[in-house]
């Protein structure tokens, strides 16, 4: 027995998110939308508000401003029972910040990184590893100041008796290095396009082919075409859930917070593809990251409808 189920290392950044049928315009063209929400958002936040809500015990380590974004952030978490103990408000820092343009099943996302880019190795303690079940790695490619470190982080868990998962999320340079990302991993988390531009194929079932060899669980989040999985050379495609989409913000991470519920959980590799499936299309038809997001009991119902 452990204190935590997982530990989260990652980013804590708000999002506003602009919901319009639009194309923003240089020249000082001003354009209308049609809705816009101030939401807790980050890849990390996300995931670990899904996991959350699922019954699992988060523990939280971050770094933000000591400012209104930062704090807003923090009660964010508090809220649903995230431990943040562990993030440090910095008076030298501003927290990051994303703004969402979301249009039905895509998004175009503008990120001052800010915070973001100075979360460090010095923000973790590996005292920790021996109180947590499972270790969650994301969004390398935002963390500059921790990226260099997340090997021996995973490496570290592995040691202590932990799980680790990987969910890279978009590089927004696109050079997609991510040397010793997969030496400790257990579940890597990917959405088909990532899948692809990591791996170099521009066929998923190529793409596929290639990574499924090199990690234990490969879970690939696929939108409106649902997920697949592969584990021990077997693939398993399940098909999404009916839902109306009002905006796609965290789906793919809540995905991962329902999946990884289910895998620490015991069930099998098509049941966790179901659970994280269910999860993420929840999200979906309520604006923002945060919100939508299911209970086991409300994710389990979801499924049994729908099967």
């Amino acid at each position: 027995m452990r204190d935590y189920d997982l530990l989260v290392v990652g980013e804590l950044n708000p999002d506003l998110i602009l919901k319009g049928n639009v194309d923003p315009e240089f020249g000082q063209v001003e354009k209308l939308v049609d809705d816009f929400t101030v939401a807790p958002g980050g890849s990390s936040s996300i995931f670990a508000a899904s996991a959350a809500k699922m019954g699992l015990k988060v523990l939280y380590a971050s770094r933000v401003g000591d400012d209104i974004f930062g704090h807003y952030m923090i009660d964010a978490l508090q809220a649903i029972g995230i431990d943040t103990r562990y993030v440090r408000v910095d008076p030298e820092i501003k927290t990051g910040a994303t703004v969402i343009l979301s249009r039905g099943q895509d998004r175009a996302m503008l990120t001052y990184l800010g915070s973001l880019s100075v979360i460090s190795r010095r923000d973790v303690d590996p005292a920790w590893f021996s109180r947590v079940r499972h270790l969650h790695v994301a969004s390398p490619f935002l963390l500059t100041g921790l990226r260099p470190h997340m090997p021996t982080l995973m490496r570290e868990a592995k040691a202590d008796g932990m799980t680790v998962s990987l969910d890279t999320n978009w590089d927004p340079e696109e050079s997609w290095h991510l040397d010793g990302m997969f030496d400790h991993l257990d579940v890597f988390l990917p959405n088909e396009g990532e899948l692809m531009a990591i791996t170099g194929r521009s066929d998923l079932d190529a793409a596929i082919q290639m990574m499924a060899p090199q990690v234990p669980v490969l879970a690939v989040k696929r939108g409106g075409d649902g997920a697949t999985g592969v584990q021990r050379g077997q693939r398993i495609d399940v098909p999404a859930f009916p839902v109306d989409v009002k905006d796609t913000t965290g789906a793919g991470d809540t995905f991962d917070g329902g999946f990884l519920a289910a895998w620490l959980a015991g069930k099998s590799l098509e049941e966790c593809l179901r659970f994280g499936t269910a999860c993420g299309s929840l999200t979906t038809t309520i604006l923002g990251g945060f919100n939508g997001q299911p209970t086991w009991d409300e994710a389990e119902a979801h499924i049994r409808a729908h099967l």
